[in-house]
């Protein structure tokens, strides 16, 4: 790997800090960290009605076409504050998350190449956006048909649930998580591939047993019914698929062009 005379400078310039200085740095980083969470915590409480709303809408979409109230319990009488403020905090840890991995990455690039920090700052608003679409591909698409299984089962076994505001948040949350958490697969992929971990031959290869495993997850995290569960298996399949294409694009071929320019 070649850096200019100039990066191989501020390559010294930043090993050099002393243990003080990294500190200070840490500090700094942390603080604008913290700041950003704040301020997306405060904007999160006062749109936090819209947040329950777009959290709830699956449950009211259920229960509208079952003809039942579309109303959630709490058991306790402070149960909606206290959801209310969990809700709020997290989507705000959601929504800030970027700009913390944005702030750590910052403090860790004093030991990165420029090109590698370049990748770093691609690679963060990638994977934010890919966790953002999992979580929305979860609450548009899959939630409510999971919901309806959830039912159709209870009915099955004769039995009627009570479903709390904080029981249904609790489910919301856990699964967009996982959502999210599955659509990192094409990222994953390149980071691999990139590094030279994993070799785009060896991504090929083993393309069966990776979709065996992504069926295996999907089903320890999904409900029972295979709709659901193809519902996740499928885009992690379809973006395994993407990165598979990106370590193509942008690492295979920038070395088949070198070992050509080799052999001229």
């Amino acid at each position: 790997m070649s850096v200019s005379d100039d990066d191989e400078k501020q390559l010294d310039l930043d090993r050099q800090m002393s243990f003080g200085d990294h500190l200070e740095e840490f500090r700094q980083r942390l603080i604008y960290a913290l700041i950003g969470l704040v301020v997306a915590l405060v904007v999160c409480m006062v749109f936090g009605k819209w947040i329950f709303d777009f959290l709830k809408h699956p449950y009211v979409v259920v229960m509208t076409e079952r003809g039942e109230s579309t109303d959630l319990m709490v058991l306790k009488a402070a149960g909606g504050l206290f959801t209310y403020f969990r809700v709020s905090l997290y989507t705000a840890l959601v929504l800030s998350g970027p700009w913390i991995l944005y702030q750590f990455w910052r403090f860790i690039a004093v030991g990165l190449y420029p090109n590698e920090r370049r990748y770093v700052h691609v690679s963060v608003p990638f994977s934010a956006a890919l966790f953002i679409g999992g979580a929305l591909f979860f609450v548009f698409i899959v939630c409510v048909q999971m919901l309806r299984f959830f039912f159709f089962f209870n009915e099955w076994l004769g039995v009627k649930g009570i479903i709390t505001l904080d029981n249904h948040i609790k489910f919301m949350t856990n699964m967009m998580l996982v959502f999210g958490i599955g659509f990192q697969t094409p990222l994953v992929v390149f980071v691999l591939g990139k590094v030279g971990l994993v070799s785009l031959k060896t991504f090929r290869h083993y393309r069966r047993h990776v979709v065996l495993g992504m069926l295996i997850f999907s089903a320890v995290f999904t409900s029972p019914s295979p709709v659901d569960q193809f519902l996740l298996a499928i885009p992690m399949w379809l973006l395994y698929e993407l990165g598979i294409f990106m370590v193509w694009w942008f690492v295979e071929r920038k070395r088949l062009r070198e070992d050509d320019d080799d052999w001229d």
